[in-house]
């Protein structure tokens, strides 16, 4: 057969087979939809074992639709054929028959390594290795990796890493396209390591870190599921761009219950804005600000200067700076935190007040006068004076309460803080009403750790609560009462309480997967973290997570060349050894997919004569622009920059072109643009309508795009005090051209 009729015919044999695929996915969503609706309209009956399985059911039902539902785009990517004659399909779920023959192989199962390890030189048993390039439900191409030279016929040749390149040279579409069809066998390696431990994942741009983070997670919920699917997983990105570009990619591998956060909403109820100030930035993510918010919880445990007049029913008792010191000794004394701790101070105080009164009133009413004195307690416990005092000494606090007023009242922050400087106060120091930052997270979260929970309803929450179980309770009871002919028929009458059925009941109303739950609980212990761009992280956000996974199981992922917050980390061993000493393992990602060779080593040069040395990832791309520099008159940058829009435009060729300058240029950028270009013109990664992207170099990070323009590159290397992070990263985000314009200095080595 000529070959390209057996090309052809090879196309159309596996559009056949991905449909098959596709209609077996059909069939099993109708399955379970149908099953789901069957349970769900049994409704509440029978014994309560059945009721108990039914829910078990639909929840089962659930979550296998949401998992078949979430892997529609891409189902399959590749196909093994195996020395033993056997094919074997590659997808992100597996697939069989009713009557169980395998038609695909989930891309986490041990019987998929091979296509992620396999090479000619050590095939693993794998003939060829085919890449299947789906549009929607349709194969669009065929790509082999012929690894048994006996397969070769005359004139053919070894297919190298030609899948990948393809996948690379494709345009952005501002959704990141996760490469699970074209991981390499470094990157496969470090995605199946074991979980226990913290795995530091150190690459230069381009290397495909964020995919070997992304993979990682759903590889260990796949490896690990009984374990992880009741602690979770924690995804940490560095911006709200960087966890929409990714928002799609753990789903479509089959994967739902992740949870994925920035660093600035680890904290429930606060939803942080990036801190604006590196140097306050960096002086919050000092370790030593542990001592800082621990200062700042004992000095609201106060002495008062003198004795304390206070007056209770007209009777007036005395409070003396001894009684509190020797209340706040004892409540100290037992480890609690500031708000549990209260409990005990007040009640001493309390009880010690209340003996001082009785003995007043009992002088004042003479000897042997033994009238019921239990009312006593009470009229302390009410007296307003006692209220204020007990809590002039000893306030209930939030974290929100404590740390705003520590960053807005200059006494309380020289009280907490004697060993920062002045001018380092005055840059802490701002309004009452300003808005959390990122860096402040961490030091609320420090301060919920010392603090506690706060009961502010005086437990009336409490009483709603038990008021709401005697009710449900209740209920229950008269629900047995009219089932118990039917619980006697089938002798069960007797072993399920209305303690049992209420609880059961509050439980099926509430019931939320682990992501939900930890979502919404600081408290919450996960199973594992993924961090990426982990370089930026301070030594405060390194306690936080760290305190989020006792276990210490941890994927780290970064690039310490690319870090431009002066609070993040010059060395790996810098950022984890305060916390995990010597117990950590560096890999490292070689190859650079992403970048062209050309634009990747005018990022090095720059670098190294800047004077940071970087791991140099070696470009298996060769582009077709080498950077471009435009030395700009001085003023007219904005007009410049609207001359080359169109032929950057044109070189991108309908992917996604991005324009990044410092931060304080955006809003001119951004209208400049706007103005000519309309709605095209949007943020962050970018979209399919939205192809011209403005944004600073840090919502650049872990982002990519086709073109690439940078503003003022000398700008960006020095804003940052030397450090080349911020440009770094800007110049390794396109995957085909960059264009720098200059009004100032061009930084050393970028043009050779």
């Amino acid at each position: 057969m000529p070959e390209s009729l057996s090309a052809h015919a090879e196309l159309e044999h596996e559009r056949a087979y991905v449909a098959g695929l596709y209609r077996r996915l059909e069939e099993l969503r109708a399955e379970k939809q149908e099953q789901l609706a069957r349970v769900r309209g049994s409704g509440a009956v029978g014994s309560m074992q059945n009721i108990s399985e039914r829910d078990a059911f639909a929840t089962m039902y659930e979550d296998r639709l949401a998992q078949l539902n979430a892997v529609d785009d891409r189902l399959v990517f590749g196909r093994l054929d195996l020395d033993d004659g056997d094919r074997r399909y590659i997808g992100r779920i597996g697939l069989s028959t009713a009557d169980l023959q395998q038609l695909m192989v989930d891309w986490r199962a041990p019987e998929a390594g091979a296509f992620y390890q396999a090479t000619a030189f050590e095939r693993l048993g794998v003939r060829r290795r085919r890449h299947l390039i789906l549009q929607g439900h349709q194969v669009k191409g065929i790509e082999d990796d012929v690894l048994d030279s006996t397969m070769l016929t005359d004139g053919e040749s070894l297919q190298g890493e030609g899948a990948l390149l393809a996948a690379l040279n494709s345009k952005r579409t501002g959704a990141m396209s996760d490469i699970v069809g074209t991981i390499q066998a470094e990157q496969d390696r470090i995605i199946r390591a074991p979980m226990p431990g913290i795995l530091v994942v150190q690459g230069g741009p381009g290397t495909g870190k964020t995919a070997v983070a992304l993979h990682r997670a759903a590889y260990l919920l796949y490896s690990h599921r009984e374990r992880l699917k009741s602690a979770g997983v924690l995804l940490v990105g560095p911006s709200n761009s960087f966890m929409k570009y990714i928002e799609r990619v753990l789903p479509s591998l089959g994967e739902t219950g992740v949870v994925m956060s920035t660093l600035g909403g680890l904290m429930p109820g606060v939803r942080a804005v990036p801190e604006t100030n590196p140097a306050v930035a960096e002086i919050k993510g000092r370790l030593s600000m542990v001592d800082v918010v621990a200062n700042a919880v004992a000095n609201r445990q106060r002495l008062p200067a003198e004795p304390r007049k206070l007056n209770v029913e007209g009777t007036i008792l005395t409070l003396t700076p001894r009684q509190v010191a020797r209340a706040r000794d004892r409540a100290r004394a037992t480890g609690k935190p500031h708000n549990a701790a209260r409990v005990t101070f007040v009640k001493i105080l309390l009880r010690e007040l209340t003996d001082q009164l009785r003995e007043a009133l009992e002088a004042s009413s003479g000897a042997g006068n033994n009238a019921d004195r239990a009312y006593l307690a009470e009229d302390v416990r009410t007296s307003r004076d006692v209220r204020v005092a007990l809590n002039l000494a000893w306030m209930p606090l939030t974290p929100e309460k404590l740390i705003g007023e520590l960053l807005s009242k200059p006494a309380h922050l020289e009280a907490a803080a004697p060993d920062l400087t002045e001018a380092e106060r005055n840059l802490l120091l701002r309004a009452a009403d300003a808005a959390w930052t990122e860096a402040d997270v961490p030091l609320l979260d420090e301060a919920a750790e010392l603090l506690g929970e706060m009961d502010a309803s005086a437990g009336r929450d409490r009483a709603q609560q038990d008021a709401d179980r005697a009710r449900d309770i209740a209920n229950a009871e008269q629900s047995l009462r009219n089932v118990d002919q039917s619980l006697r028929d089938i002798g069960i009458n007797g072993l399920v309480s209305a303690e049992d059925l209420a609880g059961y009941n509050q439980t099926q109303q509430n019931r939320l997967t682990a992501a939900e739950r930890a979502a919404g609980d600081r408290t919450w212990a996960f199973g594992h973290i993924v961090v990426d761009e982990a370089q930026e992280l301070s030594a405060m956000q390194w306690r936080l997570l760290m305190r989020r996974c006792p276990l210490k199981s941890f994927t780290v992922v970064g690039d310490i060349a690319q870090t431009s917050s002066p609070a993040g980390a010059e060395s790996w061993q810098q950022a984890l050894e305060p916390f995990a000493g010597k117990r950590w393992q560096l890999e490292e990602l070689t190859v650079n997919y992403r970048t062209p060779s050309q634009i990747a080593q005018a990022a090095v040069r720059m670098a190294n004569a800047a004077g940071q040395v970087v791991s140099a990832p070696k470009a298996v791309r060769d582009g077709r622009w080498q950077p471009i520099v435009d030395r700009v008159p001085a003023g007219r940058m904005i007009e410049h920059l609207l001359e080359v829009m169109p032929e950057e435009i044109e070189a991108a060729n309908g992917g996604l072109l991005a324009v990044i300058a410092a931060d304080h240029q955006l809003p001119e950028v951004r209208s400049a643009l706007a103005a000519v270009y309309a709605q095209r013109v949007g943020g962050g990664a970018g979209g399919l309508e939205q192809d011209i992207s403005v944004l600073g170099p840090q919502e650049a990070k872990g982002l990519e795009f086709d073109a690439v323009v940078v503003l003022e590159p000398g700008e960006l290397l020095h804003r940052t005090g030397g450090r080349v992070g911020d440009l770094y990263v800007a110049m390794t985000r396109p995957t085909q051209r960059l264009r720098l314009l200059a009004e100032g200095e061009v930084p050393e080595g970028i043009e050779g």
